[in-house]
């Protein structure tokens, strides 16, 4: 951290899969997914990390990572003066001929970092929430506690726990009594039964304390080697974890509504709904924040138009676009085309989307460069949608890159 900080290196945990947002992860890491029209996922954390003065960061990536890659390298680039950076590091194998076991064994592959910048604390943070936090007020807490490792807890509805870690605190609402790795039946928390603290997937260690756990983790052979799983779990036995509440959390300019915003948009129906969170009058998450700015890629391309007698509302369109037709509630990407007599209603378009004259697109997410000819429909026919295309349990309908649509 600048200004004679105590010494911060940031680890990001972008190797994830995101099995559950298939189509869009079909060709992409689950980080790059692009979110809010510009963005992607990760600009969330390595942006909350940056603003907090953290500027020496190490993005771990292992599934098809090029379009994170480049993200990361073409937006990310810090002053080599001061010595900054923020550097994607994939898979290397230095332990033997495997990949990464285990977020957990990821960090274990790439002590190397650690030991090159030896900070006092490693901020270890997940790359696909979207969400506004200052990590320096956790760091604090943190440093007074003692702990080997606190970890960042958010409540959520007990009912919801399975999706989750889930941190039991102690009496002092500090320390971590028991750390479960997606129970079925949790304990309520004392104070609200019906609500759980789920773990964010931000930890602070004490790098010591890391690097230890890390080690011992390396020689137990029924360890899955997860962060969640193997790591918190042995530093709760043993005493040295904490519990940092997100809800005392609080970044500059912030608003009542969208003060503890977090979202896991680990599936379908949570990636759309965090959409929908963006458009409202009073959004649930503000992406106009100048205080605290979310940072990602700047096009290259013309101010969005609407000609024709085209309409938006409700909406966010991005540069580029050029709309003659009806759009609402929705959030067009870069470069989307809306042609005269098409609908779209309730809709997130990734980069280049061109809807067809008079077509129809309802409650639909359709990744890059798909292409909807003139009269058709998704999100008309239920029956016919779920033939043709991927439909959610909570039905909304996604297409993937360049999916052809009939």
């Amino acid at each position: 951290m600048r200004g004679g900080g105590p010494s911060v290196l940031g680890i990001v945990l972008a190797g994830g899969e995101g099995k559950r947002l298939m189509p869009l992860t079909a060709d992409r890491a689950k980080p790059a997914v692009t979110f809010g029209g510009t963005y992607r996922l990760v600009d969330f954390v390595l942006s909350n990390l940056v603003n907090a003065d953290v500027l020496r960061i190490c993005v771990l990536t292992q599934y098809k990572s090029h379009s994170l890659d480049r993200h990361i390298t073409m937006t990310w680039r810090m002053s080599n003066l001061l010595g900054n950076y923020v550097t994607p590091v994939p898979a290397q194998q230095r332990l033997g001929p495997r990949w990464y076991l285990g977020s957990a064994d990821a960090i274990l592959q790439s002590l190397n970092l650690i030991y090159d910048e030896r900070p006092e604390y490693v901020a270890v943070f997940g790359a696909d929430h979207v969400y506004r936090m200052d990590p320096r007020q956790m760091l604090a807490q943190h440093i007074e506690s003692g702990a080997g490792v606190t970890v960042a807890g958010i409540r959520v509805p007990r009912t919801e726990s399975s999706s989750f870690g889930v941190i039991t605190p102690g009496s002092d609402g500090l320390t971590v009594d028991r750390f479960l790795e997606k129970p079925a039946d949790p304990p309520g928390l004392a104070d609200d039964p019906a609500c759980v603290f789920a773990s964010m997937g931000n930890y602070i260690f004490t790098t010591k304390a890391l690097i230890e756990a890390l080690r011992r983790d390396a020689e137990d052979e029924s360890s899955v080697h997860d962060m969640g799983g193997s790591i918190l779990p042995q530093l709760t036995e043993r005493g040295e974890a904490a519990l940092y509440d997100f809800s005392a959390n609080h970044v500059p300019g912030e608003t009542t509504r969208d003060q503890g915003y977090w979202r896991d948009v680990g599936t379908l129906d949570a990636y759309y709904e965090a959409h929908m969170d963006l458009i409202a009058e009073r959004p649930a998450f503000n992406l106009y924040n100048r205080s605290w700015p979310i940072y990602t890629h700047s096009y290259q391309l013309s101010p969005a138009r609407f000609n024709a007698g085209g309409i938006a509302s409700e909406s966010i369109i991005s540069a580029g676009c050029l709309v003659r037709g009806q759009v609402s509630r929705s959030v067009l990407s870069p470069g989307v085309v809306v042609d005269p007599g098409a609908v779209v209603q309730g809709s997130v378009l990734h980069d280049n989307v061109h809807i067809g004259r008079g077509a129809v697109v309802r409650g639909a997410v359709l990744d890059k460069n798909v292409e909807v000819p003139p009269g058709a429909t998704i999100g008309v026919n239920p029956e016919r949608d779920a033939e043709l295309y991927t439909v959610s349990k909570g039905g909304v309908i996604a297409l993937g890159k360049g999916q052809l649509v009939t």
